[in-house]
């Protein structure tokens, strides 16, 4: 069974940083593109970074480019994604997924098995 589960979300003030987390199992870890998306109230998610952990490829949207930086630790099937600089608007929960085909953030529809995700909150 495929499953992610996220964590390492919480309340920072603008400025500050927080390092969320996912661990996959039930894929083939050391050849999986696996992407971070988020999703605030009223709103459609949005795709924010994707790493294919083979090649090493990272994509990231222009949102969140130079703050946020994702990364993988094949030993512990897990992704992370390191965020800097936060602002308000990057409030939202922030989940998970995988994609069986080349890293990307904008065809969100084709991600699989997302997580319940973690809930991020910056203030002002």
């Amino acid at each position: 069974e495929v499953q992610f589960v996220e964590s390492g979300g919480g309340l920072v003030q603008a400025g500050g940083s927080l390092r969320l987390s996912c661990v996959a199992s039930g894929v083939d870890f050391d050849e999986a593109v696996i992407g971070w998306f988020r999703q605030a109230p009223g709103k459609a998610p949005e795709g924010v970074s994707c790493i294919s952990t083979d090649d090493g490829i990272r994509h990231y949207a222009n949102s969140v480019k130079g703050r946020f930086t994702i990364s993988s630790d094949n030993a512990k099937n897990t992704v992370y994604l390191h965020m800097n600089n936060l602002k308000p608007e990057d409030s939202a929960v922030y989940f998970c997924a995988t994609r069986l085909s080349y890293c990307s953030i904008f065809n969100i529809a084709e991600y699989q098995y997302r997580g319940q995700g973690t809930q991020v909150t910056v203030s002002s």
